[in-house]
């Protein structure tokens, strides 16, 4: 029989789960409000870069808040809240992708991954 990995908090950790933790990602469900919107946040890293601190992390938009999602993300910059660490600032996009690139079809899931630097 196999062993399985468990981390402190008592989860059974997978390969994938693994990795991501090597890398310093966070796998908690974590919020983070971009310009007054929520997004229930999958993955979540804080590192920094010779530009200054970066946050990175991936979500799910469904087909049918493609459009609003897209639009908010063409501004480029944002009111970014933390809620969990009561935390605002200002963030720009350094980094911005997607699963899917056909979401207007209904029950389509992507996944984003954002990467925004801390404005100081």
């Amino acid at each position: 029989m196999k062993s399985e990995e468990i981390n402190e908090n008592g989860y059974n950790l997978n390969s994938r789960m693994r990795l991501l933790i090597m890398k310093g990602f966070d796998l908690l469900e974590t919020k983070v409000m971009l310009n007054d919107r929520l997004f229930l946040v999958n993955e979540f890293k804080e590192s920094t870069s010779k530009n200054g601190d970066i946050i990175s992390f991936t979500f799910e938009v469904k087909s049918e808040d493609y459009h609003d999602v897209t639009t908010l993300l063409y501004e480029g910059k944002f009111l970014v809240e933390l809620p969990e660490k009561d935390e605002k600032f200002t963030g720009t996009i350094q980094e911005y992708s997607t699963s899917v690139t056909n979401l207007y079809e209904f029950g389509n899931v992507g996944v984003f991954k954002l990467s925004l630097l801390k404005e100081n």
